[in-house]
């Protein structure tokens, strides 16, 4: 893994523009891992996925993350400051390859999603028809009459063996006090931010670009500081 310049940054963020959520985390694996083979990175469970993009972010716009939630209760918007470190556990082995389950006496082999069988979903807005493509895909024993609170503590156990995969943020409304947990997914919270800086940096560029008659390549290879220098010179 490695930080992505600007010009590689906006590459990604204009090639994933139309794509979705799945596929964008995917195309930013791809651009700071060259050296993974892209079925290699679908290929990695969403806790493993999500661990590299929190490095990612992190190295692109620093560690600490600002958000905004809304208190179910009450409905007041909550700030949370929070970092990178904040969300993971000490560095620990990759999950298995595959799980070995008994539950309920029966013996099962399962595996942990991946974006792959993320992918493969053809009806991901049915919440029921997604679980139910997604325990084909990796229950690997045979599914012929396990009955569904076994299927549900097969779940249960495949978030456990991959915490990263859903994280949760304990929360508490500084006007009413009331206490939640609200889910955080780093895929958009990353795109959006990506989203946003890529808009401010094209207006830089165009920007800059009347003003000198630079290259768009020119522009972008300018550091951070000296491009805040020639804009200030330029609007004063």
């Amino acid at each position: 893994m490695r930080a992505l310049s600007a010009t590689e940054l906006l590459g990604v963020w204009e090639r994933a523009f139309s794509q979705s959520s799945i596929q964008r985390a995917l195309a930013l694996l791809a651009a700071a891992c060259p050296e993974s083979p892209p079925d290699a990175l679908a290929g990695l469970s969403i806790g493993q996925r999500d661990a590299h993009l929190l490095a990612l972010r992190e190295a692109t716009f620093g560690a600490e993350f600002t958000a905004l939630a809304s208190c179910p209760a009450c409905g007041a918007a909550t700030e949370l400051t929070f970092r990178a470190s904040d969300l993971q556990a000490p560095p620990a082995p990759a999950p298995p390859a595959e799980l070995m389950l008994q539950i309920e006496g029966r013996d099962l082999r399962v595996r942990l999603p991946t974006s792959a069988d993320l992918l493969a979903i053809t009806r991901p807005d049915d919440l029921a028809a997604a679980r139910d493509q997604l325990l084909a895909r990796c229950l690997l024993s045979d599914r012929n009459q396990v009955p569904e609170p076994v299927l549900d503590a097969v779940i249960a156990q495949m978030a456990l063996a991959d915490p990263l995969a859903d994280i949760q943020l304990a929360l508490r409304c500084a006007g009413c006090g009331h206490a939640w947990q609200a889910a955080f997914d780093i895929v958009s919270f990353f795109w959006r931010e990506v989203h946003a800086w890529a808009r401010g940096l094209l207006r830089e560029v165009h920007t800059l670009a009347a003003a000198y008659g630079w290259h768009e390549a020119d522009i972008l290879a300018l550091s951070p500081a000296r491009r805040r220098l020639y804009l200030e010179m330029v609007g004063g």
